[in-house]
């Protein structure tokens, strides 16, 4: 999106990905949170809550030195409540308070998968809002346009383990990229999603 100045940091990259996302969030209109998403089992309401369901993870992760099975299901079902909106604002500005602290990624974490630094996680987390973005976009019929430098992050974060993601059942299987694509097409194809 022309206007935006580039994120070069990790963390601004992990601000900008939560702008973004915000941004679709508070586009959306009253009768649109039951619409669907290219996330097939996913309405724009689901797809908000999964997003702000992996930011309330960030802080007992990150910031507590928590496990995910000292955490439980305290997040799972709805996190969304009477007001979207307020509840992704509040997730996302602990989320990124969390990974701004001090040490916080040079921290070792303990996710599901295994151990990860806090950079990891962070830069995993802010390639997931980006394509996760696109996804809101679409649902909402919103302009779907990625700012090049989240989308050339997303992509650097995305490829090497693109074929895991789909073997997660995280992401559907990476389509065919087609000759001459640019770098938005290449990453939601990476990620099962055909631009």
């Amino acid at each position: 999106m022309p206007g935006r100045p580039m994120p070069e940091t990790l963390l601004e990259q992990h601000a900008a990905a939560l702008r973004l996302f915000g941004e679709r969030v508070r586009a959306v209109a009253d009768d649109q949170w039951g619409a669907p998403t290219p996330c097939t089992e996913w309405t724009v309401r689901d797809l908000v809550n999964h997003v702000t369901g992996e930011q309330l993870w960030i802080p007992p992760l990150v910031t507590d030195g928590s496990t995910v099975a000292d955490i439980g299901d305290r997040f799972a079902g709805d996190v969304l409540g009477d007001d979207p909106v307020a509840a992704w604002e509040q997730a996302a500005d602990a989320a990124h308070a969390a990974f701004t602290a001090p040490g916080a990624l040079e921290r070792t974490i303990a996710l599901s998968y295994g151990p990860a630094k806090g950079a990891a996680y962070c830069a995993e987390l802010t390639a997931d809002c980006v394509v996760h973005t696109w996804d809101l976009a679409r649902g909402i019929g919103a302009d779907d346009r990625l700012p090049g430098g989240l989308v050339e992050f997303s992509l650097k974060e995305v490829m090497p383990y693109a074929d895991g993601l789909a073997a997660s059942g995280m992401f559907a299987p990476p389509l065919e990229v087609p000759p001459g694509a640019d770098a938005q097409t290449r990453l939601l194809a990476l990620v099962g999603r055909k631009g």
